[in-house]
């Protein structure tokens, strides 16, 4: 099992050179690649995403570079595992995202100012809660083995589940519980989150939020939400702090960037869900193994390869299946 204590924390400059990239990439998506509202089309979606990835495998070569060489390849073989864990993970998120965009009648110019704004916000709250999490595996350590459980399960749960389950966003608890407390107006007030209306009863302006604001909230609880099973899927790979937050947001960063592109291909992907039911059965099993086993650690590149063949294999899988299924159903000519 890996070894756990605050005898060796990251170093703040660790922290500082990442906090500058990020928040440089950042500046940079708002304040020049969309300086302008617009829809952003698949092939922008795509291009910011390689972009964003190809920047997320360099700040892994940083880690191995910056750090002694036996514990740099392996620093950096567990960031990438967790960067594609998260990758892998939050497939689920944006299908619900999309969903939540569409309920609010978002236009796709708009889009990406939700989706873009809903990132400051994950900054802070993934860092609480894995904050939180590592805190609790540090000092109660068998809480780790509730966390591997609960990934097992919830991958056993994803093999079986219907294939054709829905989300009504019109029944969604969520949506409602910001319905009945906000003052909201009726339409958007273009790529505003607040504007100042007459009160009904005074005349005087008072604050409302638009539907924008509202879809951003909900974006933010969803987000949340699905933290809860990529949080341990990732602390029982490492429970290194500084691995855990970075690779969370890198992938999280270039995931809403093609959000635009897999929102038009998330049928092509239906069946990925059952690699990813894999790959959770998978991490929580290891923590399992190293114990039985009387590892040390679990391999972090056999975990990377495994990690990698599972969705890679269930990607190919997918597109092979769906357009199979495309061709078998086209009328005969």
């Amino acid at each position: 099992m890996e070894t756990i204590a605050f005898a060796t924390p990251t170093p703040f400059w660790m922290w500082g050179v990442f906090f500058g990239v990020f928040l440089a990439l950042l500046a940079f998506d708002l304040g020049v690649l969309n300086k302008k509202d617009h829809a952003v089309t698949i092939s922008e979606s795509l291009k910011r995403s390689l972009g964003y990835a190809f920047i997320a495998f360099l700040f892994g070569g940083w880690i191995w570079y910056v750090n002694d060489a036996g514990k740099g390849m392996e620093d950096a073989g567990l960031f990438i595992t967790g960067y594609l864990v998260e990758l892998s993970l939050s497939l689920d998120n944006i299908f619900v995202i999309s969903l939540v965009l569409t309920y609010f009648k978002v236009p796709k110019q708009y889009q990406h100012r939700v989706l873009f704004w809903g990132i400051i916000g994950v900054i802070i709250m993934r860092g609480v809660m894995i904050g939180a999490g590592t805190a609790i595996v540090q000092n109660f350590h068998h809480v780790l083995y509730l966390f591997a459980a609960f990934l097992v399960f919830t991958g056993v749960k994803m093999l079986f589940m219907k294939g054709d389950d829905e989300h009504d966003m019109a029944d969604n608890k969520v949506v409602k519980f910001f319905e009945r407390r906000l003052r909201v107006t009726s339409e958007l007030q273009g790529s505003k989150f607040m504007v100042k209306q007459p009160d009904p009863k005074t005349g005087k302006p008072i604050t409302y939020f638009t539907p924008l604001m509202l879809a951003l909230a909900v974006v933010e609880v969803v987000d949340v939400i699905f933290a809860v099973d990529s949080i341990p899927a990732i602390l029982a790979i490492t429970t290194k702090t500084f691995i855990v937050y970075t690779s969370n947001l890198f992938a999280i960063m270039g995931l809403r960037s093609l959000y635009f592109t897999l929102s038009a291909m998330l049928d092509r992907f239906k069946y990925l869900k059952y690699s990813l039911a894999l790959v959770l059965i998978f991490i929580g099993s290891k923590v399992f193994v190293v114990k039985l086993l009387d590892m040390e650690k679990f391999p972090p590149a056999l975990s990377l390869v495994v990690t990698v063949g599972l969705l890679l294999s269930g990607a190919l899988f997918s597109l092979h299946r769906t357009k199979a299924e495309e061709a078998n159903s086209k009328p005969a000519e």
